[in-house]
């Protein structure tokens, strides 16, 4: 498959951007008058310049406006902004799972897993009337408070914050 040839093309919005050959270049531009009359040169200079060039011809195959990868792909960013990464507090998250197995797992973002811890707990108060309850019901409790507190750290590391 060759590649297409560089120039501008529509991005979709009413906007134009320089196709390099082989990916975009700069920030979309204002697209410009019917008339063929386009921007002297591609952004941040190099290139062909855009005269005698048809200036809305399709997008080149499988080229993604803005520099992006096609979802899934490796490279690929959401559209959405994404503000800073707020840290999980390991106090928090112990003292919630000590009132109620399993919510300070919940609360690191982990619910499946905080769900099934406190399942468990609540399936071990039947069974204390065996008597193999209660080891269940202080192990499922002490297992909810470790893994709260080792899961908001391991979370502040993964987004490389140190708590």
């Amino acid at each position: 498959m060759s590649a297409a040839p560089a120039g501008w093309y529509p991005q979709g919005d009413g906007s134009t951007r320089y196709w390099d050959g082989g990916q975009w270049v700069g920030m979309p531009q204002a697209a410009w008058p019917q008339d063929g009359a386009g921007p002297a040169a591609p952004p941040y200079g190099g290139g062909p310049t855009a005269y005698g060039q048809q200036p809305y011809a399709q997008p080149p195959y499988g080229a993604q406006p803005y520099g992006q990868a096609p979802y899934g792909q490796p490279g690929y960013l959401p559209s959405y902004a994404v503000g800073p990464v707020a840290p999980k507090n390991p106090g928090l998250s112990l003292l919630a799972s000590f009132f109620i197995p399993g919510l300070g797992t919940m609360i690191n973002g982990e619910v499946g897993k905080g769900v099934l811890i406190l399942l468990l707990y609540f399936v071990s108060w039947p069974l204390v009337l065996v008597l193999i309850g209660i080891p269940m019901i202080l192990g499922v409790w002490i297992w909810g408070m470790v893994d709260a507190y080792t899961g908001a750290q391991n979370w502040n590391r993964r987004y490389g914050i140190w708590s």
